[in-house]
């Protein structure tokens, strides 16, 4: 661009008015607005899921253990209480019966099982 001087004469070159430039500019909002946009994104698609894949993991982890060691200690007491109140101080027919529950429960569970080939067909 270029302005005329109050003595006549020409200046060229653009006109600096205070406020423009890159100070005055949009572009560094604009720019921190995409990044902030693109790693909200990225959060959603990405970190959140593994975030919630994560936490199913630990939690599924920590109650199966918890439901073994409930187990083990059910099994125990039950040993315990069948060897004092119902056998007289003897632990074999104790040992049995809480076998044969066992194995009856596991017969269960494998009667209710499906075979792979079953379910391709």
């Amino acid at each position: 661009m270029s302005e005329t001087l109050a003595d006549g004469r020409i200046r060229s070159g653009p006109a600096v008015t205070p406020g423009e430039g890159l100070a005055g500019s949009e572009w560094p909002a604009k720019v921190a607005q995409g990044v902030e946009d693109t790693v909200a994104i990225v959060h959603d698609r990405v970190v959140r899921p593994l975030l919630i894949a994560g936490r199913a993991l630990v939690f599924g982890l920590v109650a199966a253990s918890m439901a073994l060691v409930l187990a083990a200690l059910l099994s125990i007491a039950a040993i315990r209480i069948l060897d004092v109140y119902a056998f007289g101080h003897r632990v074999w027919p104790a040992d049995a019966l809480v076998g044969a529950i066992l194995v009856a429960g596991g017969a269960f569970a494998w009667t209710k099982r499906t075979s792979s080939k079953a379910e391709e067909a």
